[in-house]
């Protein structure tokens, strides 16, 4: 049960300091009774627990927190009990020092104003630089790749470039399989050359090939059905990708050897019967 929770049992303030006027809690506890309020209601009223407004009307402000939480308090009090609040303000600043001075607005906006800005890293732009760069060098290293291997294929076929020798795109239907050579066009083979016919029946596969000497003659990929005939005076080698996927010609006859889909062959065909180097 709360201390004054009766008008009826509060005592007028005695002021026995001396002094003219009351205290800021002793004028706040008298208009309360005055005002015939209790405790309790002045705490409903303003929202300002039971203890602090005994504290306050005591003139103990250490319960409010500080002397700006203090101030507030005593004007939310002094409404509630028809006081003027800036009166009670002013002889509280007086009882404990004064108000500080406020801090001039200008130049803490001045100073706020020209402070440089403090930038971080662009992250955003970085990346997207990064990936740009990506993307350059990899179209660059596909363009520089298709025109090597356009060139080469010319020089192995010793003809002008032709549709045959150009990749089609992934989108294009694939080449339904050519016919196998016949047997007059395989009798046909020169004898003092080595002759290798690479086609692809099974699939597509990536194929390479040199002369004796070492000079490319082809390295490109053969989609489904295409092929490519190679000549020299001594030998062919030949690096099949896929050598599932294709059928060989050596010298006039059909190379047997059973290729597993996905292998990699290197092989080395000359002058004769077919024969692996």
């Amino acid at each position: 049960m709360s201390n004054g929770n009766s008008p009826e049992n509060e005592r007028p303030f005695e002021d026995v300091s001396g002094e003219d006027r009351p205290s800021v809690g002793s004028a706040l506890r008298r208009a309360r009774i005055d005002a015939g309020m209790t405790v309790d209601d002045v705490s409903t009223a303003t929202r300002v627990r039971i203890a602090i407004v005994h504290a306050i009307e005591a003139d103990d402000f250490t319960p409010c927190g500080g002397d700006v939480y203090a101030r507030g308090h005593i004007r939310t009090l002094a409404k509630a009990v028809g006081l003027d609040p800036a009166g009670l303000v002013a002889r509280f600043d007086a009882d404990h020092g004064g108000r500080p001075a406020p801090t001039p607005a200008a130049p803490l906006f001045e100073a706020e104003r020209i402070r440089p800005e403090r930038r971080g890293p662009n992250w955003t732009a970085a990346m997207v630089a990064a990936i740009v760069a990506v993307v350059g060098f990899v179209g660059f290293t596909v363009v520089k790749g298709g025109d090597d291997g356009g060139s080469e294929a010319s020089v192995a076929e010793g003809a002008q470039p032709s549709a045959e020798a150009t990749a089609p795109s992934p989108s294009a239907t694939p080449a339904e399989p050519r016919p196998e050579p016949s047997d007059s066009a395989i009798a046909a083979a020169p004898r003092d050359k080595v002759t290798v016919q690479v086609s692809a029946a099974e699939g597509r596969s990536w194929i390479s090939a040199k002369d004796h000497n070492g000079r490319l003659l082809f390295d490109g990929l053969l989609q489904q059905g295409d092929s490519k005939t190679f000549q020299d005076s001594e030998k062919v080698d030949l690096v099949l990708g896929d050598a599932g996927a294709i059928q060989l010609y050596v010298n006039g006859k059909k190379i047997d050897d059973d290729f597993q889909p996905g292998a990699v062959e290197r092989l080395t065909y000359t002058k004769g019967d077919p024969q692996v180097g």
